[in-house]
């Protein structure tokens, strides 16, 4: 990897590009660090729940790159942007106008485009009101009308700003500009929460058998990130020959690759959003009613899959969210990945599955290969999912929380995808052609 950059940077188009993509990195750390309003720092950080752990408000946090924590000017991130993308695949999955407008090429995908950034738009300035509210439910803010008003309108344009940022950072930097905002947003936090790690083993508040626990769990979990990412079953497919005009065309032999995670990160964000809906609502009653008070207690108690102490209460909690973890992948996989469509698809161009008939047998054959490899990949994302509660508890360390999660699946994901297009530019670069 380290050597690959290296010779990125030494070819003069390559390191433009990755000085811009470095230079919008320094305005977005610039932008997470101008405050908005005066905040109770601590209602904050009670509803980030600690930071090593993992809710909605942390995940709000997370991909605001750690701006929500100080209440800055980036505190929506790109979030609203993801959630409108989400609404937007869902849509075009359920309706079949949007369906077909979005397979008619160049034109279908700049419409939904267009839709997806009025759709951000709505729900930037729908989240930044929602958030106002719930900080002041809370008792983390205080603010007049006026205030809450130019707080909204605020976030709203720097999420949109950021958005114009990362598709800048995508046209003339290296990467998807928008990972790449969440991913420097990540990994900002980490060497502080290293240091912090670090210095209290050595002031004895923690034990270094606890920190190499850490570093080791932290390891194997990149290890198995890595393996399950790049983890895929390739279908061996054979394309028949055909007359096309005075030539003879096809005849190939190649595979179709199906990956082990198809749905990527999206089940562990819709099921932290199942999981902790309930007490999101929760925090707009400020009644203190006893049923408000024992329904409180009872999702903290049993509904809540980001901390406590350990027993049967945070077991049951622990068990939901890992069944919501399975469900959805399965769920996310089967909207994203249509079977009938990729057998249609191999049928139109001659293909054929080595001993399987085209049409029907296709379809059944590869949804049952995709529902088998989906099954692993969703056991290793429930997993995954419930580390960040899990391992604090292990370890006693409660001040690193890159460890299992969204985040780091996040995180190697993009590093993966980016490391992946820089080498494609290489060799790009260094092809010589069948002449020389």
């Amino acid at each position: 990897m380290i050597t690959q950059l290296q010779e990125a940077w030494k070819l003069p188009d390559l390191r433009k590009r990755m000085t811009f993509m470095l230079w919008g990195f320094l305005v977005f750390v610039i932008g997470r660090h101008i405050p908005l309003h005066q905040v109770d720092s601590a209602a904050l950080e009670r509803m980030l729940g600690g930071g090593t752990s993992e809710n909605l408000f942390s995940l709000l946090n997370m991909f605001s790159g750690g701006a929500l924590k100080q209440f800055s000017l980036f505190a929506l991130g790109v979030m609203p942007y993801i959630n409108a993308s989400i609404m937007m695949q869902l849509v075009s999955v359920a309706v079949p106008s949007v369906k077909k407008l979005a397979q008619e090429g160049e034109h279908g995908r700049k419409v939904m485009s267009a839709w997806t950034r009025w759709l951000t738009v709505a729900l930037a300035f729908g989240q930044g009101f929602g958030l106002v509210q719930m900080l002041r439910s809370a008792g983390a803010l205080q603010a007049t009308f006026g205030a809450t008003v130019g707080i909204v309108i605020t976030v709203a344009a720097a999420t949109m700003f950021l958005l114009w940022l990362g598709e800048q950072i995508t046209e003339k930097g290296i990467g998807n500009g928008v990972s790449l905002i969440i991913f420097i947003g990540i990994m900002v936090a980490m060497p502080s929460e290293l240091a912090r790690t670090f210095e209290l083993a050595r002031q004895g508040a923690t034990s270094w058998t606890g920190v190499a626990l850490l570093l080791t769990i932290f390891t194997l979990t990149i290890m198995g990130v890595i393996f399950i990412q790049k983890g895929e079953r390739q279908i061996h497919v054979q394309y028949a020959k055909r007359v096309v005009g005075t030539r003879m065309m096809g005849g190939a032999s190649t595979f179709l690759p199906m990956k082990v995670n198809q749905a990527g990160v999206m089940p562990i964000i819709f099921a932290m959003s199942v999981a902790t809906f309930p007490a999101t609502i929760l925090t707009f009653i400020t009644t203190d009613a006893q049923w408000v008070i024992n329904l409180r207690n009872f999702v903290d108690t049993y509904l809540n899959p980001s901390g406590g102490r350990w027993g049967w209460p945070m077991l049951i909690s622990l068990s939901l969210y890992f069944l919501l973890v399975v469900l959805f992948t399965f769920f996310y996989t089967a909207v994203t990945y249509d079977p009938a469509d990729v057998s249609n698809n191999l049928k139109k161009w001659g293909g054929q599955i080595k001993g399987i008939r085209a049409g029907a047998e296709t379809t059944r054959y590869i949804d049952r290969v995709l529902t088998r490899i989906t099954f692993a990949g969703a056991l290793f994302l429930g997993v995954l999912a419930i580390l960040p509660t899990i391992v604090p508890l292990v370890t006693k360390v409660y001040t690193f929380g890159l460890v299992g999660g969204t985040s780091l699946l996040i995180v190697i994901g993009v590093a993966m995808e980016t490391m992946q297009q820089i080498e494609a530019h290489l060799l790009m670069r260094h092809y010589k052609g069948f002449i020389n």
